[in-house]
């Protein structure tokens, strides 16, 4: 067993772990913009505060164990390799989004959110066509 390929298995895991979270977060804020009583909007904060500290290491560990199989590839690998250039625009949106979710959770932790669960329903949707991009890339490794 190589090295690369536990890198890389640790890497899958990690970005699997992340998206879970990544894709049930918004849908709580769905259910947050969605309710006016009191007692349901403090469940929903600590659910959320809950799910993003815990999903955020695996976020951290995805990109340390994505850096480690680039480095372990090499610079020459890398800079032959377009599609892996192309895959991380993607997945830099995707640390953006993970960020911004941040921001979100302090709007519902201090109740100043003022956008719709229309809007939350659209923005669950955004990771998966991220996902989609990213998969595509690294699985064909389109040469351009």
């Amino acid at each position: 067993m190589t090295t690369i390929l536990v890198y890389k298995a640790l890497h899958i895991f990690f970005m699997v772990a992340w998206f879970a979270g990544i894709f049930y977060l918004p849908r709580l804020f769905v259910y947050h913009a969605m309710t006016d009583e009191k007692p349901c909007s403090a469940m929903l904060k600590i659910m959320e505060r809950r799910l993003l500290y815990f999903v955020t290491p695996f976020a951290v560990l995805t990109a340390v164990f994505g850096v480690l199989l680039i480095t372990s590839y090499g610079r020459e690998w890398f800079r032959a390799n377009l599609w892996l250039h192309y895959k991380l625009v993607p997945v830099i949106i995707l640390y953006l989004y993970h960020a911004y979710c941040f921001k979100l959770l302090a709007d519902f932790k201090h109740d100043r959110n003022e956008r719709s669960d229309r809007f939350y329903r659209i923005f669950n949707e955004f990771p998966v066509i991220l996902l989609l991009i990213i998969v595509m890339l690294a699985i064909l490794k389109p040469v351009f």
